[in-house]
């Protein structure tokens, strides 16, 4: 429970900060320094969503079929293979992996 409050609060920051691209003057954000976070914020919060997803269930951590999964995608992406290949790859890698340990 406290991970999804930690989640919407992030968001909540995160959409906010999106309203005050729009309220804070534009010289401000145009800064060398404040367009990197601001690139960076987004893709940062993703990723930590996706670690969270893969490798907890509940309060404990574990290395699941959604690990290897993830491990396939990482591959893939790395050789440039085509995005609906390394959904469907990371899907059945996935897939296979929890068959095996059922």
């Amino acid at each position: 429970m406290k991970l999804w409050i930690a989640v919407a609060v992030a968001s909540a920051g995160c959409a906010a900060l999106k309203l005050a691209g729009y309220v804070i003057p534009a010289r401000y954000l145009e800064s060398r320094i404040a367009r990197r976070a601001l690139e960076a914020l987004p893709v940062a919060l993703l990723s930590a969503l996706i670690a969270v997803s893969t490798f907890a269930t509940g309060d404990h951590l574990v290395l699941a079929s959604r690990a290897a999964g993830l491990v396939a995608a990482i591959l893939l992406v790395a050789a440039r293979a085509p995005f609906l290949v390394v959904v469907i790859a990371a899907c059945a890698v996935a897939a296979g992996v929890h068959a095996i340990h059922l």
